[in-house]
């Protein structure tokens, strides 16, 4: 089979990238996969054929819509030249919306992926809700990581919504000192993480490490106690998660929450507020606990921080995390496409 994937993809960072590089590499094994994603990019030495960057305007606000229209005539071009079987477009919106346009010109059949901030928050604006709906409209197959994604869809005109979520790739961890509470994801309002530094005034003999960058950092260092660490973004996760008792995850909204199986896959419990798809991956009492105001958060790590309870919720992290694999999501994901082929 030859497939048209389009979205962010490496070199290109966050979810989306590393959602596509795991499932492409899992799918390369039996088929012809292409990549279509946003440039100036140089792909990596290894696929230098297969990943096509289509330059769109470096402007906020017309980067996507170009995106959109650049890359359905490029897709185009590239069906002529490759014969595609199929586009499996991953963000529903501007990227999908490129998906749409390239159907439309070839009548490849169409699946979209739907991540997260897609429905929750693009959905939410005028242009946005028009590329999302018409996405989820025209697509002869949807998908989404999480159940909370796959009622959003529906909601918004999805006739049908397979959950595939995120595969998994082993960290590299080590045997290092436990000795951190742990915040790893962008610094954005959507993040709350000044949730957590709030939070280590409430355990001064604690050692709280934020991972990560955002336009929040400058505040968040202002307000910080002493007992915080900032790294700034870091490659390293396993090192990172290797070295921490518990990871917080204050975020208002996740679509799925990769940070949480990458922490139970290194044994790290994990406490997150009860929203969107975080309750799925958090089995309460289990691989950590979940929280709906600053109260219950202060319960939670007052009770995984107890050495006994730490480790048996740990161990159960570790079993759950060990059921999430790329060549599981891949599998689930060719069954999609079969149905859409026919």
């Amino acid at each position: 089979m030859r497939i048209l994937m389009i979205g962010h993809y490496p070199p290109h960072g966050g979810g989306i990238a590393n959602h596509l590089d795991g499932l492409v590499g899992e799918l390369r094994k039996r088929h012809e996969v292409h990549v279509l994603t946003y440039g100036p990019v140089r792909p990596r030495e290894f696929e230098r054929d297969l990943v096509h960057p289509v330059r769109v305007p470096p402007v906020y606000g017309l980067r996507g819509t170009g995106f959109a229209f650049l890359g359905s005539r490029k897709a185009v071009k590239l069906h002529e030249r490759i014969n595609f079987d199929l586009i499996h477009a991953h963000f529903v919106g501007t990227t999908s919306f490129a998906g749409v346009l390239a159907k439309e010109k070839t009548g490849l059949p169409l699946v979209v992926t739907a991540h997260g901030s897609d429905l929750e928050h693009t959905a939410e604006l005028a242009l946005g809700r028009f590329y999302v709906k018409k996405s989820l409209l025209e697509a002869d197959g949807v998908i989404a990581v999480s159940h909370w994604l796959a009622k959003r869809a529906l909601s918004l005109g999805a006739r049908s919504v397979r959950v595939i979520p995120n595969g998994l790739r082993p960290l590299e961890g080590g045997n290092s000192r436990r000795e951190y509470i742990t915040y790893i994801g962008a610094l954005r309002e959507y993040k709350s993480p000044e949730t957590f530094v709030e939070l280590a005034r409430h355990f001064p003999g604690n050692r709280f490490l934020v991972v990560g960058e955002g336009p929040l950092m400058d505040r968040l260092r202002s307000m910080a106690p002493a007992n915080v660490e900032f790294t700034g973004y870091r490659h390293d996760v396993g090192a990172i998660l290797s070295r921490s008792r518990l990871l917080i995850l204050p975020s208002k909204r996740e679509g799925f929450g990769m940070v949480i199986l990458e922490a139970n896959s290194l044994g790290v419990p994990v406490i997150g507020r009860r929203v969107s798809a975080i309750p799925e991956l958090i089995r309460e009492n289990k691989n950590g606990l979940t929280f709906e105001n600053f109260e219950d958060l202060l319960r939670a790590v007052e009770e995984l921080l107890e050495p006994k309870r730490n480790a048996k919720a740990g161990r159960l992290g570790e079993r759950i995390a060990s059921a999430y694999s790329w060549k599981n999501t891949a599998r689930a994901v060719e069954e999609v496409y079969s149905s859409v082929l026919g």
